[in-house]
């Protein structure tokens, strides 16, 4: 996946990091949800003397598993973070796709921030400052300490070489000899 750039030198070839996607932990209750209504169908299916009744019982399960289980899933599905050595590419939607990226050279702040079940598991919402008026999220994303250490360190070695030179001059010693205290 190496692009050459002007010049038509080979640049650094961008290579995936990792995927990330929320945790898992988000499917817990609508799982249950459809554990739940598979069961309840099953016991009362055919508990009814009217066939309309027991129809029903079916449509209220199809429709729970469908809207409590079902787009919850795909929703779940749909978001995925993808980190390369070059930038951050946010995902998301199932029908209608947005995709958004974030070069690493262009330096951003990122925090972290967790709540009390996210410091169990070991997850978090990484924030990510562009500057620009509202900062990305990575939502519930599991091991965000880890997350926010890799994003700094790809940050750190992709700075641009414009900027490199910046920071080359700015902390390079004046050229002016001082000899006994004298310029």
């Amino acid at each position: 996946m190496s692009t050459t750039g002007q010049t038509g030198a080979a640049q650094e070839a961008e290579y995936r990091v990792a995927t990330l996607r929320s945790h898992g932990r988000a499917l817990f209750w609508p799982t249950i949800v459809l554990i739940a209504a598979v069961g309840g169908s099953a016991y009362f299916y055919g508990h009814f003397e009217e066939a309309w009744q027991n129809n029903t019982v079916l449509v209220v399960g199809v429709l729970a598993i469908i809207l409590l289980w079902l787009l919850p899933l795909l929703n779940w599905l749909g978001r995925r973070y993808t980190i390369t050595t070059r930038r951050l590419v946010l995902r998301r939607g199932f029908f209608i796709r947005v995709r958004q990226e974030l070069l690493h050279s262009r330096g951003y702040d990122i925090t972290v921030r967790k709540n009390a079940l996210q410091s169990m598991f070991g997850s978090g919402d990484v924030r990510i400052n562009t500057g620009l008026d509202h900062p990305v999220v990575l939502k519930d994303v599991p091991n965000a300490d880890l997350v926010q250490g890799t994003l700094h360190d790809l940050m750190e070695r992709s700075i641009n070489p414009i900027a490199a030179r910046r920071q080359a001059a700015a902390s390079s010693p004046p050229d002016e000899t001082i000899v006994w205290g004298e310029r």
